[in-house]
This record gives C-alpha cells, sequence and structure tokens, in this order.
C-alpha cells in the first residue's frame, strides 16, 4: 500500500473516532509497525495529529477548555484516588490553598477530619467546605462561568494577603518540554502566584493530562511534585528525570 493510501485510513479514523490504534493499522494496511510509526510521526508534525502511547489522537485546542460539567465526569475513578493521595500530605495546623480544578475538589471528602484551613478560587469547592465545617477564605474577582473559577486583577490582589504551607493546583497539560499549562492567562497567572506563596505545591493530573500543551504557561515541571494514575513505564521514567512524581495506582 502507498503511503498516500495509509494516510488516508489514518484521517478517516481520526475523523470518525477521534483516536487511531497503532496494532489496527498495522492490521488494516498490512503494514509493519515501524512503517505506521513513520506515518504518525510525519502527520504529527503537519499539524494533522498528536501521537499517544499505541496510537495518535487529533490535537486539542490550545485554548479551548471543558466546561465544569464535562471535566467532572472525566476519569472520575482516577481523580477520586489521586485527590486521596495529595490530601495525605495535609497535616494538622496547614495553611492550604486549593485552586479550582476538579480533581482537586475531589480532595475534600478526605480532610474534613484535619484541623486546617484553606483559601480557594473555585466556587464550587464552596458548599462542601462549608458543610465539613473547615475555615474557609474565597478570593473575590470575576467568576468564570464554565469553570466556576474566580480569576482577574482582585482575585491576584486578594492572594497575594496570604501564605500557604501547601498549595495543590489542577492543570490542563503536563509537558517535560513545555511545563504545566493552562488555557486562560488568567488563570496560569494565580496558579503562578499561588505556587510562589507555598512552601510546597502539588499538581494533581491524571495520566490524560501529560503531553498536552496549552496556550498559557505557568510553570516547569521540576518547581512542583506532580501527583499522576497509570503512567506508561517509559514515560514514569522520563518524567522521573526532571521532577518529582508520584504515580498512584488503580
Amino acid at each position: 500500500m502507498i503511503t498516500a493510501e495509509r494516510h488516508q485510513i489514518i484521517l478517516d479514523i481520526l475523523t470518525r473516532h477521534g483516536v487511531v490504534d497503532l496494532q489496527s493499522l498495522v492490521q488494516r494496511t498490512k503494514s509493519s509497525e515501524s512503517t505506521i510509526r513513520r506515518d504518525l510521526a510525519l502527520l504529527e508534525g503537519q499539524g494533522i495529529l498528536k501521537r499517544i502511547h499505541g496510537g495518535a489522537t487529533l490535537p486539542s485546542s490550545k485554548v479551548a477548555e471543558p466546561t465544569m460539567q464535562e471535566k467532572s465526569s472525566k476519569n472520575l475513578h482516577d481523580k477520586q484516588i489521586i485527590a486521596k493521595a495529595a490530601a495525605s500530605m495535609i497535616r494538622d495546623g496547614d495553611c492550604v490553598y486549593l485552586d479550582a480544578g476538579t480533581t482537586v475538589s475531589e480532595m475534600i471528602p478526605f480532610v474534613t477530619n484535619k484541623k486546617i484551613i484553606i483559601v480557594t478560587n473555585g466556587l464550587m469547592h464552596v458548599d462542601a467546605l462549608t458543610s465539613a465545617n473547615i475555615p474557609t477564605y474565597l478570593l473575590g474577582g470575576r467568576i468564570k462561568m464554565n469553570t466556576k473559577a474566580i480569576v482577574g486583577s482582585v482575585a491576584q490582589e486578594n492572594l497575594k494577603q496570604y501564605r500557604f504551607d501547601k498549595c495543590f493546583l489542577g492543570m490542563n497539560g503536563v509537558d517535560i518540554k513545555f511545563g504545566l499549562t493552562t488555557p486562560d492567562p488568567e488563570e496560569a497567572i494565580l496558579k503562578k502566584m499561588a505556587m510562589e506563596l507555598a512552601e510546597e505545591t502539588f499538581v494533581l493530573a491524571d495520566n490524560s493530562k501529560f503531553s498536552e500543551i496549552f496556550f498559557a504557561k505557568v510553570a516547569e515541571i521540576d518547581q512542583v511534585t506532580i501527583f499522576t494514575t497509570n503512567l506508561a513505564n517509559e514515560a514514569a521514567k522520563e518524567y522521573l528525570d526532571q521532577t518529582s512524581l508520584k504515580v498512584v495506582t488503580t
């Protein structure tokens, strides 16, 4: 089969399903793995697809951001076990920053018995925190309608008044070369500020966030400890060389 035909098969599957599997392409095209890998690399270089472990997917928008409902329902089990492991880092007496990430919100049930103070820009966290009688400070500022995060210059000024033992952040993209990224520059500024005001920073990111790159950079990966799940051994080793990585098994 000629190169153009293989590429057309790849694009047809991507158009229909959004993802393409390496082994199924080998069978469909009667080609070797090395040939298909070269095809995927070439198409990635043209911006047509994004390679992932075992295949490829359509490239994501660097500025589009899902709604809170869409984020909350995705990879929920992974988010819960990441959140439980991250919550174990909190000790009685800690002053803690929880940002508006959906994985971060899953930490709240695991800190209800701790004597802590929380500051947050996550409007969606408020009911759970107040129901648990956790002393909580909510930043003022502009509310993002799609994610219920509070951002902007007022939130930034509010945040400057606090200092934290630990900071917990959600993140849209985690990449060795391009670092920690998110679609919204205002939210990126707030995340970066929270990091600078904390003794320790933890990023909660399930494995779908790895090798993803978004518009606004927050920090380099070596500035944080990352909690995640089920990374392939090669990927885990690669990231371990660059940052503190805690892989929580499901």
